[in-house]
């Protein structure tokens, strides 16, 4: 009788060491071997020395199994060692996507490496262009995997849901989604990341898992705004709730499934990035509420996707004649100089509607005006 079958080995390289790369790099390297690559020669030779990303995640230990090198070329080469199956995590941001694809694109052609999978990580919209990360990637892709090719879909996805990369990094309990067309691609990441603390979900409907890691950015500075100015958890609470619904009307008008936004990275996600101490677009939100000026705050360091990508998403909703109001009032906090009491009573301001598209009016109910 034959020997049972084995799996292939698999082999994990993440490329981006900023908070959410070497976070995940972490959590890898606890299933499989796993290659972290920094962009700064530097701050590689930094995080072998001390073991921990001090820009980062200070203070934070980082697995002894962990890899950590600035050469791609190296890192690439090591991965695909041994015939192993192969995933690539790209923990960059949205505007490095593109660039980032393209490297991964020429070096994969150049190997004809046939069992490798990619999922991106970023959340938000493109500023320029108003594109998904999905949209982004598979521009980039299209030298690896030509758009209309028949046979299987490609081995790309996305990995998103409710996370603060330094609870990751510690090895507190998180629970992610992976979308993906591919199943293959979803197996993988599941194999490669879902164990000990770390649960990992499954799916298809990529365009909603990027939306809500999208929007719900915004919304959490909204959120913040409200709590800066001492407006009380029912407003919060409001704005959650009124939130989800934004980004769930925007996801399905863009193609998505309205379920995945009651799930973890629709609802899930919006909830943690409303309300939690660790989130940067929270903290933004609570400085504009508090009376200082966005351009101080981003220049005292902190970074947030839900600025970098509200005008964006903004702007391809006014292109489908899709309301978002909360959207619309943040970015006039951020960008147009309105005082953030005045959007809030902007807000407060619109006309009485039926809370869901469905409700129909009872008979004899006066519309109000």
């Amino acid at each position: 009788m034959p020997p049972p079958a084995t799996e292939p080995s698999l082999r994990v390289l993440v490329l981006g060491a900023g908070s959410w790369g070497t976070a995940l790099a972490a959590a890898a390297s606890r299933r499989a071997p796993t290659t972290l690559w920094a962009r700064d020669a530097g701050q590689a030779a930094l995080m072998r020395e001390t073991g921990n990303n001090a820009r980062y995640l200070p203070g934070v230990a980082l697995p002894d199994a962990l890899s950590i090198t600035a050469d791609l070329d190296a890192a690439f080469e090591d991965a695909h060692r041994d015939g192993a199956h192969v995933l690539i995590i790209l923990g960059v941001p949205v505007a490095g996507l593109a660039a980032t694809c393209r490297d991964v694109a020429a070096r994969l052609k150049r190997r004809g490496a046939t069992q490798t999978h990619i999922v991106w990580t970023c959340k938000g919209f493109e500023s320029d262009t108003a594109r998904l990360p999905h949209e982004i990637a598979q521009d980039a892709l299209a030298a690896l995997y030509p758009p209309g090719a028949k046979g299987a879909p490609p081995p790309i996805g996305v990995l998103s849901g409710p996370s603060f990369a330094r609870e990751v990094a510690q090895g507190l309990p998180v629970a992610l989604t992976v979308a993906s067309h591919n199943a293959a691609t979803c197996e993988l990441t599941i194999r490669a990341l879902h164990g000990a603390a770390v649960r990992v979900y499954a799916g298809t409907d990529v365009v909603g898992v990027e939306v809500g890691g999208a929007l719900k950015n915004v919304i959490a500075v909204a959120c913040g705004v409200a709590d800066g100015l001492a407006l009380g958890t029912n407003a919060r609470a409001a704005l959650i709730t009124r939130g989800l619904a934004e980004m769930a009307r925007f996801g399905v008008a863009l193609g998505a499934q309205a379920e995945t936004f009651s799930g973890l990275t629709g609802l899930g996600d919006l909830v943690l990035t409303a309300t939690g101490d660790l989130s940067r677009n929270r903290r933004v939100g609570l400085e504009i509420g508090a009376g200082r000026p966005l351009a101080d705050i981003l220049a005292s360091g902190i970074t947030a996707e839900g600025v970098r990508c509200a005008r964006a998403a903004l702007a391809r909703a006014h292109r489908m004649d899709v309301d978002l109001p909360i959207t619309e009032a943040v970015c006039a906090v951020l960008f147009d100089g309105v005082a953030a009491e005045t959007a809030v009573s902007a807000l407060l301001a619109r006309e009485a509607r039926y809370e869901s598209s469905t409700d129909t009016a009872p008979a004899g109910l006066i519309t109000p005006t």
